[in-house]
């Protein structure tokens, strides 16, 4: 290819790629306006829409009902803000449109977006400003409907109240008067109504519906709850209030003392708050009374578990009276002869003043708990104090005799486990020189070629510690921290020894037997019998594990894994 050619083909890419940007852009910025112009196309007919036939429709409507002034004056307020609308607001956003119209024929894109954002903007608050306008006026032409639908409703309830009302009528005997003077007013507060529809008096008219609503709640809650009210004020909680006074008399003849439970009081308030509840029921309000009655109620019932609570209580008392005053004398029987006994077990065993001053701690809880028991008897006698609180303070008394009852437990397990300590010594003493006795004769009876070093240091310490422990347990007094601490020093030392023992005797038969099962190789390896020899030296200077070690090592060059073997024929 010549220099021309190349020339000519860079030129000819060049064009082509300034045509198909060109293409782009082109294809670009008509799609840009034909998304423009849909918004504008949609923006006029929104602005088409603010005023709807049926707004026209519904003042049309407004205009028939006006008959009087404040309707007129209501109805002269919404066609000025529909003028305002259609007369000031929507030209605006015409002439924001035409403006729209005029860039878009110029091509002007960027001022097009900026104008098309503050007319949507501005179409949106004038739509909502009409929708508001629609919605009061139907709330006017559609009231009569709707107001019709509420006193169907309110109707229907209305007859219900009173066909209870007739059913019952002597259930409601304490409220006659005044729900029937309700009853009257509901029927006046009707044909109110029906006037003022018929005067298109609207705004009366919610006032009214709103009235009656109010009534019918307020007849709907006489006629539920007048009764309950009636049932628990007059019959149940008077009924319960003379059994309560006549079981709390009854149990203060008993010797109960339930001035705790104020009850004369609580019987007292309680009728103030039921005269105040009838009081209130003469004028048919019954706010919180259902409430406060079944509060009373619950109260009064509550009273009987107390009453039962004061029982069982004084059960308790009289059970922990008797338990406590047994048991109390026998610890301190148990206390007292230990007590004797603190200063033989000071020279048996030397123990010091604080190892045995719990025995004295124990001697004066239990006088402690002797006292405090005979107070509470005291009080009980003297009733000053009502069961469930004497229980209380039984039950404190005996948790502390059950803690010092362990206390003492405790103490005479110790000091017994003294003497147990000082026989199981003298058991593990002969069993300590039984295992030495074993481990001896064991390395005895395996002929080493050598004895090592340590075996003979570590016998004569496990002997010395034996010689102690039994110095130990010749002496008087005994310590039996001492001799426990001699008893786990001899132990720890003969199992010492018996496990070297055991370790050294093994080792070294597996090694005598690595070495003999080496000897068929040393013929036909050199390595063989170089490593065998090595090994055998070893053994014979009483180095077991570098015997052991060497043998195998040398075995495994002709059989590989061979320790394993060897271990396991071992065991076997």
């Amino acid at each position: 290819m010549g220099r021309t050619t190349f020339i000519l083909l860079a030129v000819a890419y060049y064009i082509i790629s300034i045509a198909i940007v060109g293409l782009v852009l082109y294809f670009l910025k008509k799609h840009e306006k034909g998304q423009i112009k849909k918004e504008i196309e949609k923006l006029e007919t929104e602005k088409n829409l603010v005023i709807s036939a049926s707004m026209l429709s519904e003042l049309n409507k407004v205009e028939a009902l006006v008959n009087n002034d404040e309707l007129k004056k209501k109805y002269k307020e919404w066609q000025e803000r529909f003028r305002r609308i259609k007369d000031k607001d929507l030209p605006k956003i015409t002439d924001d449109l035409n403006e729209i119209d005029e860039l878009f024929l110029d091509n002007n894109i960027a001022e097009i977006k900026t104008l098309i954002l503050k007319t949507d903007y501005e179409l949106n608050a004038l739509k909502t400003k009409a929708q508001f306008l629609l919605d009061e006026i139907k709330e006017l032409t559609m009231s009569e409907a709707k107001n019709r639908e509420i006193i169907t409703k309110l109707k229907a309830e209305y007859r219900e109240i009173v066909s209870k009302y007739k059913e019952n009528e002597a259930d409601y005997e304490l409220v006659k008067v005044p729900v029937e003077l309700q009853f009257e007013n509901v029927d006046k507060l009707f044909s109110a109504f029906e006037k003022n529809m018929d005067q298109n008096a609207y705004t009366e008219v919610g006032k009214i519906v709103k009235a009656i609503d109010d009534i019918i709640n307020n007849l709907k809650v006489v006629i539920e709850e007048t009764k309950p009210i009636v049932l628990l004020g007059k019959n149940l909680i008077p009924a319960k209030i003379e059994d309560i006074k006549r079981i709390s008399s009854q149990m203060a003849k008993e010797g109960y003392n339930l001035e705790y439970l104020n009850i004369d009081y609580n019987i007292t308030e309680a009728n103030k708050k039921i005269t105040d509840i009838f009081q209130r029921l003469n004028v048919l309000n019954l706010e919180d009374s259902l409430f406060e009655l079944k509060t009373m109620h619950d109260y009064f019932d509550s009273l009987y578990n107390d009453f039962d609570n004061e029982k069982l209580s004084k059960r308790i008392y009289e059970d922990f009276s008797r338990s406590i005053i047994i048991k109390t004398t026998r610890l301190e029987k148990v206390s007292n002869e230990l007590y004797k006994k603190i200063d033989d077990l000071k020279y048996s065993y030397d123990l010091d003043d604080d190892e045995v001053a719990v025995i004295s701690e124990i001697k004066d809880e239990i006088m402690g708990i002797h006292n405090s028991y005979d107070k509470i008897i005291e009080i009980g006698r003297s009733k000053i104090l009502s069961f469930s609180k004497l229980a209380k303070e039984m039950e404190l008394i005996n948790n502390r005799l059950v803690k010092t009852e362990e206390k003492l437990n405790g103490a005479l397990k110790s000091l017994s486990s003294l003497k147990e300590d000082e026989l199981r010594a003298k058991e593990q003493l002969e069993e300590i020189k039984k295992l030495l006795a074993q481990a001896r004769e064991k390395f005895r009876s395996f002929k080493l070629p050598v004895t090592p070093k340590n075996y003979y240091i570590e016998l004569k310490e496990a002997m010395e510690a034996i010689g102690e422990l039994s110095r130990v347990l010749d002496s008087r007094p005994i310590s039996i921290k001492t001799l426990n601490l001699r008893v786990d020093t001899a132990r720890d030392l003969v199992l010492k020894i018996y496990n070297n023992v055991n370790e050294t005797i093994k080792t070294a038969k597996m090694a005598e037997a690595a070495i003999v099962y080496g000897n068929r190789y040393r013929v036909t390896n050199k390595d063989v019998d170089f490593g065998l020899i090595k090994a055998e030296n070893l053994f014979n200077k009483g180095n077991f594990h570098g015997s052991l070690e060497n043998a195998i090592n040398a075995i495994n060059i002709i059989e590989p894994g061979i320790y394993k073997r060897l271990l396991s024929e071992y065991q076997n």
